[in-house]
């Protein structure tokens, strides 16, 4: 059974550091985070890297599509999957890993970060948290690695939502953006809708942004 915390450091601390670099991961452990949130994405040459983002542009001002470079083009300070493990097993941190796929590639990509996990994740880390928005992923998580738990993101509660959740047999979790302005500690007791539903490190300093779980943890894989 996976134990989520009640904070969980978007990107690292996106606020405070890059976003999705090792010194993000390093930031949010420092200022008290156990567990982070990253993206994963494969490069042109199928080794899956830390960017949320198809193109590289915003993050590192190389205007190029990730899945169109290859890992030895990437700029220097886009972290692999790899080495993010690596930084995550000196910190003590665990993660919930979400697959960001690009079209077409959800299976692909979701068996290379299946494949990462099983060969680098440490024993004396928890286990991780899968999350994708999208149901193939998922799929193919399941069928690859049925002991990992799941969770299928949700960027809006439609009336259908639970017919995604079988096919995945994931915990669902609606991505819920809060606009209350108010300090990262008074927000994390008033932002948790329960115990044990994650919230994240504020995006920007002050603003914090909750995930509002509609499946209570501890969260089992089945």
């Amino acid at each position: 059974m996976l134990q989520l915390p009640k904070v969980i450091g978007h990107r690292g601390a996106m606020a405070y550091a890059p976003e999705n670099t090792l010194a993000s991961f390093r930031e949010a452990r420092r200022r008290g985070a156990t567990w982070v949130e990253t993206d994963i994405k494969l490069t042109a040459d199928g080794v899956p890297i830390v960017m949320h983002d198809a193109s590289l542009k915003r993050t590192t001002g190389v205007d190029r599509l990730v899945a169109e470079t290859p890992r030895a083009e990437l700029p220097k300070d886009v972290p692999t999957f790899e080495a993010a493990i690596a930084c995550f097993q000196e910190l003590g941190l665990g993660c919930n890993v979400e697959i960001k796929a690009d079209e077409g590639r959800e299976a692909e990509t979701a068996r290379a970060v299946v494949a990462t996990l099983r060969r680098r994740w440490p024993s004396s880390l928890p286990p991780p948290l899968l999350s994708s928005f999208k149901e193939a992923s998922l799929v193919a998580v399941r069928e690859a690695a049925p002991e990992f738990a799941r969770a299928i993101l949700l960027g809006e509660l439609k009336d259908d939502w639970r017919v995604l959740r079988p096919s995945a047999r994931s915990a669902s979790i609606p991505m819920a953006r809060s606009s209350r302005r108010c300090g990262p500690a008074r927000s994390s007791r008033r932002a948790l809708r329960s115990a044990s539903t994650p919230s994240t490190i504020p995006r920007s300093p002050g603003r914090w942004s909750p995930w509002a779980s509609t499946a209570s943890s501890p969260i089992s894989p089945t």
